[in-house]
């Protein structure tokens, strides 16, 4: 046979599978369904190892559970809007919609080339008009459902780009972009209410068993569920105000010592309409950012209102702050402040000289704070009124724990008549308005006499205008655009103007899952999307842990709700595995002039850079980056060795979950195996069995292989359902080595091949299909079903028991399975080290367990 060539045997079986359209989903199959799906990348214009190494493991799921038997769905896009578009066209003087059309054929064909069992039937673009058209119909029902508002609210504004920027692209209180100082301002902007399911989507991380605990926690943080208690504190004079707050922690409403207001309060906008000095903190507080990161790093600032309020357990008065780290946007945008117990109360009471009073302790009444605040378990002391509460002559939390003291003082409160108990959200509404060109266009017609009108359905999409736009000019140049705003009021039919702002593009991937499921139908076949639906395996970044995942959920409720989606739970995705990193050694030729791995070689024991031939510096080992340069190429990999060894070499070397180290040696270590498989299957003679025979009356060697073949089978597949595809090639490594040396040209060698071949197909497609031919194997193995397990082969003839003499480890035995206690016991006292080590003591007991271990306690 000649040698194994993969530039020659990859591109025929990828046509033999496109021929037989092996991974085209069938809505009306009668089998089982199983929707695999990886999070789509953006077209950069260039996949990376990690693209690899997450589409490998999606394939590994795919081409598996077909071979179960299944009917899968396994479907590739592009989330293709956003703003490295815009700064590519601004870079090179072209359009976003050029480049980025560009890059996804730049990217689409080394997938293909890659194998992945893809359907790519159902291949789209999120900046596809068709795709847009029906996010925009989405928008509109969400809008009709209530599940849309437009109001006037708080973002990051750019002087410079002239644009609202999301919290993540503000660094260090400049835009990422322009690096101009971020403001704060109010404008008007279009949200979803996905507020309206923060119970439900709390609720739902219960069910999702199959999703990493620490992304339903990081989810679960994020939503921030709070049991508190919303209280007013009443105006100690007639000049003064009542405040609302709202406190998780009422247990410490002894140790208050001052009151905070929000600089966005409107009390605080009303009193600095006549106080310059408020009305000028509030210009510098606006200069910090919205997000919370951002204010809680900012030093701790604040101003005296002179307003006092009165605390309703000692009767004493308290002073009202403006403090620039208490937020509008959670509770009423009002605190108290118990300085002991809360880090940033803390460090404002210490800058502005303020009481700080202990009122919960760890160890007993002398408890002091100094420059840390106490946020432990403990008793709760300092607790108890002076005065006459409600009626009762004292009132004392003192002596209670945490719980119990909340439970008192929110019932205290509640009997003053000052507040509840009540439960807040972290959560906020999702504010999805950019004024950005290259997006969604937002679907709504602004009319002074009839205000915000929603496009009529047949009057969809509003499509983005290709002409007359220029990146170059600050701001948003649908704004500028000559005809794009320009439209007649579909309500009074009198002038009007079409809304600029695009939808955030992180709707455009909250329900792209729902139109690969149903991709014929508007927004998608409800019934096909709703047989699929919810995504039996979800393969992405941790990095999405968060948004992504919380924005999808929201938007398949919200399709739910909306009659558009039969998904009574509401989860869109029942599985999910979020994979570690593909990390590479950076390499630099001097003050960080990065250069790539390719460039670099190793001559007289110094590493040279070829070009240049410049003594390169080997630096940390870290995530592939296109800024360090410390990327490998697919291609290259391909080039040389071929689609399978990349694919292997991602899921071998690690846990999926784990970061992987790209080695060169790794990868001539999987190009090594690819070689050996392909030489057993030269050195076996075909003629008289096929790869799925077997011979149940094999004896000696034959039957040692047929063991290792089955023991090998049973755990390369618990490791694939488990997600552990490295345990799987340890397995398939040992089946390797067990072929290798087994001499025998017979059935028990072929089902053993036949095994091993099937068993790589997921990992390694395009060898498997080449000996599988080779071998006589009948059709493709990419539809050839999973090897069946012998259960009998897995049940051993004998067994070896340790010994234990005391505790510790003292010998052996192999004795025959299934052998009586009684025997057992009499093997293990006649173990010749065993003798030896009991020699002059009195053996007390003998356990024996059977299948595991003997136990022997002597004196």
């Amino acid at each position: 046979m000649p040698a194994y060539n993969p530039s020659e045997t990859e591109p025929k079986w990828q046509s033999h599978w496109d021929d037989a359209d092996v991974f085209t989903a069938d809505d009306h199959s009668p089998k089982p369904k199983f929707y695999a799906l990886e999070m789509f990348p953006y077209p950069s214009g260039r996949i990376h190892m990690g693209h690899v190494r997450n589409y490998a493991m999606g394939d590994v799921v795919a081409r598996y559970k077909r071979a179960q038997g299944f009917e899968v769905l396994h479907p590739m896009g592009w989330d293709a809007f956003g703003m490295p578009a815009e700064n590519a066209a601004i870079e090179t003087g072209g359009h976003p919609k050029d480049w980025t059309y560009a890059n996804i054929e730049q990217m689409r064909a080394p997938m293909k080339r890659l194998g992945f069992a893809l359907d790519w039937t159902r291949e789209f673009a999120t900046c596809d008009v068709s795709y847009y058209t029906e996010q925009q119909r989405i928008f509109l029902k969400f809008w009709e459902k209530g599940l849309v508002y437009s109001k006037t609210a708080k973002v990051n504004w750019d002087p410079v780009d002239n644009t609202v920027l999301a919290n993540e692209q503000v660094i260090d209180g400049k835009g990422w972009r322009s690096g101009a100082t971020v403001e704060q301002r109010d404008m008007q902007q279009w949200f979803f209410k996905i507020t309206d399911y923060a119970e439900e989507l709390l609720e739902g991380l219960e069910t999702l068993d199959r999703w990493p605990e620490k992304v339903r926690t990081m989810q679960s943080n994020w939503i921030g569920k709070s049991e508190g208690l919303q209280m007013r504190f009443e105006a100690a004079t007639d000049s003064d105000a009542d405040i609302e707050v709202f406190t998780t922690r009422p247990d410490t409403l002894f140790g208050a010592s001052f009151v905070a207001l929000s600089p966005d309060h409107p009390l605080t906008k009303q009193l600095a309409e006549t106080r310059p000095e408020l009305d000028a903190f509030r210009a510098d507080c606006a200069k910090i950012g919205t997000s919370e990161e951002a204010i809680a790093q900012a030093p701790k600032l604040g101003i005296d209102t002179g307003l006092r309020v009165t605390h309703p357990f000692t009767g004493e008065t308290l002073p009202v702050w403006v403090a620039n780290f208490v937020l509008m946007g959670y509770g009423t945008g009002a605190i108290f402040a118990c300085p002991a117990h809360d880090q940033r109360d803390l460090d404002f009471a210490r800058k502005y000289g303020l009481p700080v009073l202990p009122v919960v302790t760890p160890e007993g009444d002398d408890f002091t704070v100094e420059d840390e605040a106490y946020t432990g378990p403990g008793t709760i002391f300092n607790s108890t009124a002076p005065i006459p509460v409600a009626g009762r002559d004292t009132f004392s939390l003192d002596g209670l724990e945490i719980d119990q003291a909340k439970a008192a003082a929110i019932a205290m409160i509640e009997e003053l008549g000052l507040g509840e108990g009540t439960i807040q959200y972290r959560l906020r509404d999702w504010g999805v308005s950019r004024q950005r060109y290259w997006g969604c266009p937002i679907p709504v017609i602004h009319c002074d006499s009839c205000g915000a009108v929603p496009v009529p359905e047949d009057q969809l999409p509003v499509e983005l205008p290709y002409d007359h736009i220029d990146l170059t000019i600050p701001g948003n140049p649908l704004d500028r655009h000559p005809t794009f705003k320009q439209v007649a009021c579909p309500k009074c039919g009198g002038e009007a103007e079409r809304e600029t702002d695009t939808l955030d593009t992180f709707g455009d991937s909250s329900w792209y899952y729902a139109r690969f499921a149903g991709p014929n139908g508007s927004p998608f076949d409800k019934a096909a999307a709703s047989a699929w639906l919810p995504v039996d395996q979800y393969v992405g970044g941790v990095e999405h842990a968060v948004l992504h995942l919380l924005y999808s959920r929201f938007f398949t409720r919200g399709l739910r709700d909306c009659g558009l989606l039969d998904l009574p739970a509401g989860e869109p995705f029942a599985g999910l595995f979020t994979q570690g990193m593909v990390t590479h050694a950076t390499y630099d030729i001097g003050d960080q002039e990065w250069v790539v791995p390719a460039e670099v070689t190793e001559k007289d024991g110094a590493l040279i850079h070829m070009p240049t031939g410049k003594i390169v510096t080997k630096g940390d080992v870290i995530k592939m980056s296109k800024s360090k340069k410390n990327v490998v190429d697919p291609n290259d990999i391909i080039e040389t060795y071929g689609a399978d060894v990349a694919r292997w070499f991602v899921l071998s070397d690690s846990p999926p979950e784990r970061d992987v180290e790209w080695s060169e040696d790794g990868v001539r270590g999987a190009w090594n195996f690819q070689k050996k498989v392909w030489r057993i299957v030269e050195q076996t003679d075909v003629p008289d069995h096929s790869p799925t025979a077997s011979d149940p009356k094999a004896t000696g060697d034959a039957l040692a292989l047929r063991r290792s073949a089955h023991k090998a089978l049973e755990k390369i597949t618990a490791g694939i359902e488990a997600f552990r595809f490295n345990t799987s090639v340890a397995q398939i490594y040992e089946l390797t080595n067990a072929l290798s040396k087994y001499d025998g040209q017979d059935a028990v060698r072929m089902e053993a091949l036949g095994i091993l071949i099937r068993s790589i197909a997921p990992f390694m497609p395009h060898l498997s299909e080449e000996c599988w031919s080779a071998l006589g194997g009948e059709g493709l193995v990419a539809t050839a079903p999973w090897p069946q397990l012998d259960n009998a082969m897995l049940v051993e003839d004998e067994v070896t028991l340790p010994i234990q003499v005391n505790g510790k480890r003292r010998g052996e035995i192999t004795v025959p399975a299934g052998l009586s206690k009684d025997d057992i016991e009499a093997a293990a006292l006649s173990e010749p080290n065993i003798v030896r080590t009991l020699d002059g003591q009195t053996v007390r007991k003998v356990i024996v367990v059977p299948g595991r271990i003997v136990n022997i306690v002597a004196q």
